[in-house]
C-alpha cells in the first residue's frame, strides 16, 4: 500500500498557524511602535505591551471557547448577545467620556471596552442566521427584512459616536455576504443607490470627512493639515526601503506619525521590516482569505458556509482596507489591522471569530484527515481486488 503524508490533519490547523504568526508579529510591533509614546506619557516603556499581552490572554480564552462551542449553537445566543451589545452601545453614548471628539469606550476600571467591535461580530451572526434561513426556505435572499433593520440600527448607534468606519463595516460585511449568497439584481440596484445616497449625506454632514476626501489623491495639497497623517504614513513606508531599518530602529514613532501603534501600525512595521515584511503580512492575510473560502466550501450546512464567508470578509476585509488606508489608497477611517494594531476589544473579537472559523473547519465535510482515510481505504480496496489475480499469476508460474 502506498503511504502518503499530509501536512495538515484538519483545515483548522493552517488558519491557527497563520493566526499565531500574525499574533507574534503584532506583539513585537506593538512594543516597537509604542514604547516611545509610553515614555512620553510618563509610563514604563512596556506599558502598552503589558496591556496588549493581557488582552491577548482574554483573546486566547475567547478563541478556545468559540472553537469548542458548536457553531450551530450561536443561533440561540444571538438574541441575548444583541440585547447586551445594544444596551452597551446606548450606554456608550450616555456615559462614555469623549476621547478625540468621539465616545467609543466604556470604562470598566482596569480597562476600557469598545462595544462597536463586538457589534461587528454580532452583525455577521445575525446575517448568517438570516441568509441561511432564507436559502433553506425560499432559495432567494432579500435585504428588506427585520434582521437587516437590526443591523442598520446598530450601525446608526455606532455612527452617533461618531465612528463611520466601524458603522460601514457593521453594515457592509452583511451586505456583501448577502451579495455572495445571491440577491436579486433589482433589489441590489435599489440598495446600492440608497447606500450611495446615505454615504454621500454622511460625508457632507461632517466637514472633516469632506476635507479627508478632498486630499485623498493629493495629501500633499494640505500636508500640514488634514493630509498630514497620510503624508507621514507614506514617508514612513518609503523610508523602510526593501529590507527595512531594523527592529526598533524606525524613527516615525518619535511623534512624527499619529496613531503609530493603532491604526497606522502597519506603516511602522513596513518602516522597520521593509518591503519584505510588508509582503509577508499581505501574504499571510491572502492565505487566510483562501483558507476561509475553502472552509466555507466544505462546511456542512448553509449557516456554516455563510458564517465562514462573513468572518473572512470581516478579518481580511479590515486588513486590506487598513493597508490601503496606510498606503494612501483609501481615506483615513480608523479601521485597525487585525492582530497587528494595538487594541484589546478588536483583538478579542478577531480571535473569537477565528475560533468560530476553526470550529466550522473541524466539522467540515471532507477534512484532510477524512480525505486521507478515504484514500487509504480506496487503495486497500484496490489492493484486495488485485489479490485474486496475483494469486492466479503465482500459481501459473509454479506450474511452469
Amino acid at each position: 500500500m502506498r503511504v502518503r503524508k499530509i501536512i495538515w490533519t484538519s483545515d483548522a490547523e493552517p488558519i491557527i498557524v497563520i493566526m499565531a504568526i500574525l499574533i507574534v508579529l503584532g506583539t513585537i510591533n506593538v512594543f516597537s511602535s509604542s514604547y516611545v509614546l509610553a515614555s512620553m506619557q510618563d509610563h514604563v516603556p512596556y506599558y502598552f505591551l503589558i496591556r496588549h499581552c493581557g488582552m491577548l490572554v482574554f483573546g486566547i480564552i475567547a478563541f478556545l471557547l468559540c472553537r469548542r462551542l458548536d457553531y450551530k449553537k450561536w443561533r440561540a445566543i444571538i438574541l441575548p448577545f444583541l440585547v447586551f451589545i445594544g444596551a452597551c452601545l446606548v450606554a456608550v453614548l450616555i456615559f462614555a467620556t469623549p476621547i478625540n471628539g468621539a465616545k467609543r469606550w466604556l470604562n470598566l476600571g482596569i480597562t476600557a471596552f469598545q462595544p462597536a467591535e463586538f457589534a461587528k461580530l454580532l452583525s455577521i451572526l445575525i446575517a448568517s442566521a438570516s441568509i441561511s434561513h432564507q436559502l433553506m426556505r425560499k432559495g432567494a435572499v432579500t435585504l428588506f427584512n427585520r434582521q437587516f433593520l437590526v443591523i442598520l440600527g446598530m450601525a446608526f448607534l455606532v455612527e452617533l459616536e461618531p465612528d463611520m468606519g466601524t458603522a460601514m463595516i457593521i453594515v457592509g460585511v452583511p451586505f456583501f455576504m448577502s451579495c455572495i449568497a445571491g440577491v436579486k439584481k433589482g433589489q441590489l440596484k435599489t440598495v446600492v443607490g440608497l447606500a450611495v445616497a446615505a454615504l454621500t449625506a454622511l460625508i457632507f454632514l461632517q466637514p472633516y470627512r469632506m476635507r479627508r476626501m478632498s486630499v485623498l489623491w493629493d495629501p500633499w495639497a494640505d500636508a500640514q493639515g488634514i493630509g498630514y497623517q497620510t503624508v507621514q504614513s507614506l514617508s514612513t513606508i518609503g523610508s523602510g526601503g526593501f529590507w527595512g531599518m531594523g527592529l526598533g530602529e524606525g524613527v516615525s514613532k518619535y511623534a512624527y506619525l499619529p496613531e503609530a501603534h493603532t491604526d497606522f501600525a502597519f506603516a511602522i512595521f513596513s518602516q522597520e521590516h521593509g518591503f519584505i515584511g510588508a509582503l509577508l503580512v499581505f501574504g499571510l492575510f491572502l492565505a487566510l482569505t483562501l483558507y476561509c473560502v475553502r472552509i466555507a466550501n466544505l462546511a456542512r450546512d448553509a449557516f456554516g458556509q455563510i458564517l465562514a464567508l462573513g468572518i473572512m470578509l470581516l478579518i481580511s476585509g479590515q486588513a486590506f482596507i487598513n493597508m490601503a488606508m496606510v498606503c494612501g489608497l483609501a481615506p483615513v477611517i480608523g479601521v485597525p489591522l487585525p492582530f497587528i494594531s494595538y487594541g484589546g476589544s478588536s483583538l478579542i473579537v478577531t480571535m473569537a471569530a477565528m475560533g468560530m472559523l476553526a470550529n466550522i473547519a473541524d466539522g467540515a465535510v471532507h477534512s484532510p484527515r477524512e480525505r486521507h482515510r478515504e484514500e487509504q481505504a480506496a487503495e486497500e480496496k484496490a489492493e484486495r481486488k488485485k489479490e485474486p489475480y496475483l494469486h492466479l499469476v503465482r500459481k501459473e508460474h509454479q506450474t511452469e
